[in-house]
């Protein structure tokens, strides 16, 4: 098979990246090591940055996200007993809008299969070669049969255990990582949110977030050991502890039910350099993982495509490839910015018991600042609306 651009992952990234270029008549090939079902079914973030919804909207998918999702001009942290609210558009004139990463990937999957474009999924055994040559290949083996796709460019999109990231030689490629020591246990519900807006919860038995997909859907997280396991947690423990880490009126007026999801998230901080090697674009997961406490991975993968596309169509438009040689360095300025913030956002609002007495009353000083600083606030809201591309 021939194609201009090989995509390795169907996630966001890698449809977004589809969608873009086919906009723009730039041939793509989609590959997928899951099911079209397993890619729809998982359930990710959903807080999006000004910025991603204005690039989904310009690529043609933002239908169903202008009528469906919700725009929050602010978002809450409750500590000591006390709900405060961060006033982003008061801070920044924007906000962010709540919309399912599951519904995007969705509306970028019925685009692919509008445009014709070819999205090969349930594929096994991927192989990249001749990286620095003016063809490089991906193969690939599906239903028994090994195939080649031969192209110009490789867009890795195909998250942290991708065969990408792998494909640039050890020597060339700097890892950059951090583990928490704690994991995210969230829980999915059919019930109405328990706020607005988010509410993001500093408390002495452990962080919790309060977040929502729609109306009547509810997403929450508590902080919890990086070894607990789901099975422990019925979803009786889980609210009562929940209710415990909210203030006392909060609490008494969560609504619970039936979790219909339920799963434990690591926490680790990580950044490959670079994100380029030859005709191998990373994108997305494949190049960098955030705690999502700053809710940053779905769009520091948008923004990781709005700066390929623009260099691949710079390249077959005006054969300028300036952009594809700075692809890397673009890229990581705004992630190590993103990766900051995150950082901040999870060093802020979990506890971290070897910290001690002082490093809990440092993260209630740091609060506590927060909201007696204008600059502070600014400062943190700018962050969470998202810098620009």
């Amino acid at each position: 098979m021939r194609t201009q651009i090989a995509i390795i992952g169907s996630g966001p990234a890698g449809l977004l990246l589809g969608q873009l270029l086919h906009l723009e008549g730039i041939e793509s090939v989609i590959l997928e090591r899951r099911s079209r079902k397993h890619v729809l079914s998982r359930i990710r973030a959903g807080v999006l940055e000004q910025g991603t919804v204005d690039l989904l909207c310009g690529a043609g998918v933002g239908e169903r996200l202008r009528d469906q999702g919700q725009v929050h001009d602010g978002f809450e942290i409750a500590f000591c007993g006390l709900r405060k609210r961060i006033d982003l558009r008061g801070c920044t004139g924007s906000g962010v809008t709540i919309y399912g990463q599951t519904e995007v990937t969705g509306d970028l999957m019925d685009a692919r299969d509008a445009a014709g474009g070819a999205l090969i999924d349930e594929v096994s055994d991927v192989r990249i070669g001749a990286l620095q040559t003016r063809q490089p290949f991906v193969e690939y083996t599906r239903a028994g049969d090994t195939q080649r796709i031969q192209c110009d460019f490789i867009a890795g999109c195909d998250g942290y255990h991708g065969v990408s990231r792998s494909a640039i030689p050890r020597d060339v490629l700097r890892e950059y990582e951090r583990e928490y020591p704690f994991g995210w246990l969230g829980v999915l519900a059919e019930t109405p949110p328990v706020g607005n807006e988010l509410i993001y919860v500093h408390h002495e038995r452990g962080f919790a977030l309060c977040s929502m997909r729609s109306s009547s859907l509810s997403r929450y997280y508590i902080q919890c050991a990086s070894d607990e396991v789901v099975k422990r947690w019925s979803d009786e423990r889980f609210w009562d502890e929940l209710r415990a880490r909210l203030p006392p009126a909060t609490a008494r007026s969560l609504v619970t039910g039936p979790s219909i999801e339920k799963s434990i998230a690591p926490l680790r901080s990580f950044v490959a350099e670079p994100m380029q090697h030859g005709r191998l674009f990373l994108a997305g997961d494949a190049a960098h993982i955030v705690p999502p406490t700053g809710a940053k991975g779905l769009n520091l993968a948008v923004s990781d495509i709005y700066y390929l596309s623009r260099a691949l169509l710079a390249h077959y438009r005006d054969a300028d490839d300036a952009r594809l040689q700075a692809y890397s360095e673009d890229c990581l300025r705004r992630v190590w910015k993103a990766e900051r913030f995150s950082w901040w956002m999870t060093s802020l609002l979990h506890r971290f018991p070897q910290a001690g007495a002082f490093g809990e009353r440092i993260q209630q000083a740091e609060l506590d600042y927060l909201f007696s600083s204008r600059a502070a606030s600014v400062s943190l809201a700018e962050n969470y609306i998202g810098l620009p591309f």
